[in-house]
Order: C-alpha cells, then structure tokens, then sequence
C-alpha cells in the first residue's frame, strides 16, 4: 500500500508518499466543487499527521472561497452529526482508519451526514483523476472557524434511543480502549452521563497507538488482562476514528466485532421491529435474528455506503457492517461505536445479563478468511465454475460471488486494487469454515 488507494468515499495512502499536503488539497477542491454552496466541517482522529493535512484542506477550502468548520479532533460518525447539526454542505474525516500510524486518509461525507453514496464519490474521483485544474490560489476568500462544542448533539442522540435511568441504576464499571485515537473524545462524557465508572486505555488522541490500531483478538491481547484486573463490567475497543466496535467480556474474553452488531440487532428487535441490514460479508447471525423476529433482511455489497442506501431503499431500523459497526438511523447513518457502547449497556441493564450471556444466547457460527492470487480477466469464467462446482448452493452476484446453504456460506470477492481474490466462509464450526475456503482456494489456483 505504498501507492494512494482511492474509493468512491475516500482515500488513504502513506503520509509524506502516496499521500501529500498538494494531494489531499487537490482531491478536497474537486470534492468542494461536487458540493452545494455552505461550510464544510473538517474533522481528524488522532494522528500525528493530521494537523498537517487539516492546514492544507483549509487552505485549499478558503482558496476557492468556501467556509471551513474546524472541529478539531472527532469521531468519524461525529462527523456525520456535526454536517448536520451545523446545516454544512459537507464533511471530511481526515483518518486511516485503522491503517498503521504511518497512514492517513480523507473520508467524504454529503450534506446528510452520510459517507458520500457511490455515484457522487464517483464524480469527485472522476474530477480529480481527470487533472482538472485545482483552482486553489494565494488569495483566499474563503473563512475558517473553530468550532468549540463538537460532542453535545452527537451525545444527546446516542442517549435519546437508550433507558438512561436504567443504566445509571446498574453503575457499570467500564474499560475503554480508545488506543490513542479519537474515541475517548465522546466515549468518556457519554459514559459518564450514563452513570459508568470508566477506565481509559490510550485515551489522549495523539495517534501513538499502544497497539495495532484494528480491534481484533491479536491486537488486543493486553487489553483482555487489563478488563479483568479493572473488574470492568465490559471493555470497549475503538479503532482510531472511533467507528468499529469490538467488545470484551467480564471475564476478559474477546466476543469481538462481529458479535457487536448481531448484540445491538437483539436488543432493538426486541423493542423496535423493522427490517434490517447487513452487507454480504457479515456473519448471518443478523439474518438469524430477523427470522427469530420475523422481521425482513436485507444484504447489501460490501461497504458502508452501500449498506446506507439499502437502508434507506427499505427503512431500515437498524444496519452495520460485521467490523463492529453499528448503523442507526435514529442517531446518523454512519457506523457508529457510540451507539454500539450505549446500547449494549441498555441490553445488560433490561435483561439483568452479563455481557458474556448477550453473546452466549445468540446463533454461534465461525468465519474463515483467506485470499489468492488471480489475474482480473480469470475472476468471471472463476466464478463460473465455483457456481457449477457448489452446485448444490444459492448463487448470488450481489457483490462477488456468494454461495448459500443452510447455515454457512462463502464469498468470493475480487480486490479493486491488487490481483487477488478474497474468499470468505461462515460455518457452525471453525473446520468447516476452513474446509470451505481451502476447497475454493484449490478450485482457483
């Protein structure tokens, strides 16, 4: 990833390399110019690159004569809030996500306050490849201002779709791993107004990650130790830019990020039923949850963007993606770890159970992931014969190919940016999840 890697909501690259001051105001000129006339919020995690690049998109912002709202260090789904909040044409969240330190990136947000869906992030990356002209000069017209609260209305959302009360009765001592990014900005305030005792790992935003920045099991090894010596009722785990959620359990046991969603999707279908979203690569217990409440299920291609317009094709209540992004739209239509947070201690709160038993009593399957090498022009007749090979399955090119049987399933995805495809597989046990991707791998090589 030592080239720039664009998308139709962004891009990411190496600070200094593939991705410079002249790109990042580049590309957000041709974003402005895709926009409708208003400021624009311009948010960070926090990285130690990010200063730097929110300078050089001000500047580029003010050149062609466009308000830029500073809103300092914020999560990403803050971002969406704010946009909206501040009736602003758009947003940037200035992260890599869960990239390595070394990385940055720039995310795209419309005047909703949602990721920019596919057919505007197209026009602006068509604008920026096409070497248009960045109309950025010395004179700058346009305006920059600080904007000094940026939590309270992404705060009072979150809280107004949980029992607050209820919460604040049961005193949860609660561990927080913001890792250095822009999590603990709400995190702390928000779960101090629900009456939690909190421990915070990592919670200066100064991007010195005191592990690999994504939330999964390896990284967060120190944690597991550190919620059970806290005696934390749960640990939370943020990556970055503060939109995924992993989850570790009282007994300091990783339930991860797959299971934060399907917690979430319980907990509202027991009190708010309506159709539900997922994109193809999330773990069907969602799918289960929607059978068990007889409520319809949606999949959509793989992509935060994606799940969103499928959600607001079938109003859905509630959607996310299987990395521990919760999507609700009573809060923004951005994932949102705040509303994963605040709704998990809801659940524990009604139900009187541990986070350990809201993980336990759901639908128990096991994802396998692999990847092979395979040149583009293959992946068509590839995909032709893996369908006739798994005859016995429901095919589906939603995004790939994905292959259905009753309680598993594989997907076989072709990357954008390198010659390879990605072969996922959920089975009710971690062989046969196996099983399923070394058999395709066999067929594709």
């Amino acid at each position: 990833m030592s080239h720039l890697v664009i998308s139709v909501s962004g891009l990411r690259g190496i600070v200094g390399e593939s991705l410079t001051a002249d790109v990042a105001m580049c590309y957000i000129s041709a974003f402005a110019h895709e926009l409708p006339s208003g400021p624009i919020v311009v948010t960070r995690d926090g990285r130690e690159s990010g200063p730097m690049l929110a300078t050089a998109i001000s500047s580029a912002l003010k050149s062609i004569g466009r308000e830029c709202l500073d809103a300092g260090v914020a999560a990403t789904p803050t971002t969406g809030v704010l946009v909206r909040q501040l009736k602003a044409a758009g947003g940037i969240q200035i992260s890599a996500s869960h990239n390595p330190r070394e990385y940055n990136g720039l995310k795209l947000f419309d005047t909703t306050g949602r990721v920019i869906p596919a057919a505007a992030g197209q026009r602006v990356l068509d604008r920026y490849q096409s070497q248009q002209p960045c109309s950025i000069s010395l004179d700058q017209s346009g305006e920059a201002r600080v904007i000094e609260d940026t939590t309270s209305a992404h705060k009072e959302l979150v809280l107004a779709n949980c029992d607050v009360e209820r919460i604040r009765a049961c005193k949860f001592r609660v561990l927080v791993d913001a890792n250095h990014g822009s999590g603990s900005v709400l995190a702390v305030p928000m779960l101090e107004s629900l009456g939690c005792k909190v421990t915070v790992l990592g919670g200066t935003p100064d991007g010195q990650f005191a592990h690999l920045p994504e939330p999964t099991s390896e990284n967060l090894v120190s944690v597991l130790e550190e919620v059970r010596t806290q005696g934390a009722a749960v640990g939370f785990c943020q990556d970055p830019d503060a939109d995924r959620l992993a989850v570790i359990d009282e007994r300091g046991r990783y339930v991860g990020e797959e299971f934060t969603l399907a917690m979430v999707v319980d907990h509202v279908l027991r009190h708010k039923p309506g159709p539900v979203v997922t994109n193809c690569s999330t773990s069907r217990m969602t799918q289960d949850l929607a059978e068990k409440y007889r409520v319809p299920f949606f999949r959509s291609q793989v992509g935060e963007a994606n799940v969103v317009d499928k959600m607001l094709e079938v109003n859905a209540v509630l959607g996310g993606e299987g990395n521990g992004g919760v999507i609700d739209p009573r809060v923004g239509l951005v994932r949102d770890s705040f509303v994963g947070m605040a709704l998990l201690l809801d659940a524990m709160a009604a139900r009187e159970m541990p986070v350990s038993a809201l993980a336990d009593e759901l639908p128990q399957y096991a994802i396998h992931k692999s990847k092979v090498t395979l040149s583009a022009e293959k992946v068509a007749e590839s995909f032709n014969l893996l369908e006739k090979h798994f005859a016995d399955a429901t095919a589906d090119r939603l995004d790939g190919l994905r292959l259905d049987w009753p309680g598993k399933w594989l997907l076989i995805r072709a990357s954008n940016t390198e010659p390879i495809v990605r072969i996922f597989a959920e089975a009710p046990t971690p062989t046969e999840a196996k099983r399923l991707c070394d058999e395709t791998a066999e067929l594709l090589g």
